[in-house]
């Protein structure tokens, strides 16, 4: 039976490992979110030690095809898997939900990197910023900013006096973001393009909100990694 690892705890990850029929399938979770949303199928939690530890762990559990289907700004684990796989010669995938698109009357201007982002919102902003707990240092910095910052769990302490921090899960609606933008007078959005409908809702609603996004480019996936955005194909690459 053929022998398939997925990376990753996205909403593509658990659809690819549903839809795996006649392979064993394993699926790979960071640990890093507190209960995430398990996937069919084993599930291992915890890091491999870098791609050598990848890779050690491949040729051990007889590892026939690879999925990165990280979230698209892991960029370190999606290195590992391509360096994993030119190691090992196993085959590798990566399956990637699209970018989002401005749509008309959206205000966005596009950073390449946190810090970029970090630098964007003018003084006295008050920011909803949505990239993630490990970023919030990066904001943080500025004093002359105030950030409402949604992360699914909390920060490492101590949280700076010019954050509140928001706990939250998704799926989020339009009418919940414009509750949060007028309850807090929020003026910037700051966000990654993740990509997915489930965190798309605040686009709609700044834009209904006339708030300027910054919206942080994705980074790219490893030269030569074949890639695509279709959960079936993906699916039918590791079965056939």
């Amino acid at each position: 039976m053929r022998r398939v690892l997925i990376l990753g705890g996205t909403a593509e990850a658990r659809a690819l490992a549903a839809r795996l029929t006649g392979v064993h399938v394993v699926s790979s979770l960071a640990g890093r979110v507190t209960d995430p949303r398990l996937p069919a199928g084993a599930v291992r939690i915890g890091g491999f030690g870098g791609p050598e530890g990848l890779a050690a762990w491949l040729r051990e559990h007889r590892i026939d095809r690879l999925v990165d289907a990280t979230h698209p700004f892991a960029e370190r684990m999606s290195a590992s898997a391509a360096r994993a796989s030119e190691l090992t010669g196993v085959p590798l995938l990566a399956l990637r939900r699209p970018g989002w698109d401005a749509e008309d009357g959206d205000d966005w201007r596009r950073v390449p990197s946190l810090p970029a982002a970090a630098a964007a919102p003018p003084a006295g902003a008050r920011v909803f910023l949505t990239t993630g707990r490990r970023s919030i240092p990066v904001f943080a910095a500025r004093a002359d900013a105030w950030f409402l910052a949604r992360s699914v769990d909390p920060p490492e302490p101590p949280v700076p006096a010019n954050v509140e921090v928001l706990l939250a899960r998704g799926p989020y609606t339009v009418d919940g973001e414009r509750a949060l933008i007028r309850e807090h007078r929020l003026t910037v959005l700051v966000t990654k393009d993740s990509g997915g409908a489930m965190t798309r809702a605040k686009l709609t609603a700044a834009r209904d909100a006339g708030l300027p996004v910054i919206m942080v480019d994705r980074p790219p996936l490893p030269g030569g990694v074949r890639a695509t955005d279709d959960v079936a194909a993906a699916a039918a690459w590791a079965q056939g």
